[in-house]
């Protein structure tokens, strides 16, 4: 039997089950509202998204290997690049380019032209500080963790706050071997 291709991020987004796009939107929003509401403090808010981001992250990696059959990554470069073309695409229905690679290969930007967590959004003045979708550098962070990738994700540049795109900066700290569980041969 053929081994079984990796599928796109276009053809695992047209076969995936979708939410309207409007509510996830306005869902994602209200969550953070109360996030503002219950914390007060816009760095505890930018906090508490990224840890959602990660709880969500740990789990979602195992339905995108499931569902998108994309065999193991060789290194920190492709991986991204899965990330920003099929695990992108495949969850928000966008996709993002790589760019900005450092000389070692451990760092790189994600560029988002678009995003569809913001529609709709616009962030009063006492809300400068916060990093509306830092859910998103928590996913990514996350994901990366189940597949031995310690990483850093941060927020550059964000569209709400003026600039072009939305650029999150993914920092490889360290690729943790696989632990195996112990056998005992006894």
């Amino acid at each position: 039997m053929a081994p079984v291709a990796p599928r796109s991020g276009d053809a695992i987004f047209a076969s995936v089950e979708r939410v309207n796009s409007e509510l996830f939107t306005l869902t994602y929003g209200a969550i953070v509202r109360q996030l503002l509401t219950d914390l007060e403090e816009v760095d505890e808010v930018n906090k508490q998204l990224d840890q959602m981001g990660y709880n969500i992250g740990v789990r979602l990696v195992d339905e995108f290997l499931a569902k998108s059959n994309v065999s193991r990554c060789v290194d920190f470069k492709e991986t991204t690049e899965v990330i920003a073309k099929v695990g992108f695409k495949m969850f928000l229905g966008v996709t993002a380019s790589v760019t900005n690679w450092d000389a070692d290969g451990t760092s790189c930007s994600l560029i988002l032209e678009d995003n569809p967590l913001v529609d709709f959004v616009e962030l009063p003045d006492t809300c400068q500080g916060l990093y509306y979708c830092n859910i998103i550098s928590g996913v990514i962070r996350g994901a990366l963790e189940m597949v031995s990738m310690k990483t850093e994700v941060s927020w550059i540049r964000d569209m709400l706050r003026g600039d072009d795109v939305f650029e999150l900066q993914v920092k490889l700290i360290k690729q943790v071997p696989e632990e195996y569980p112990y056998k005992d041969d006894e």
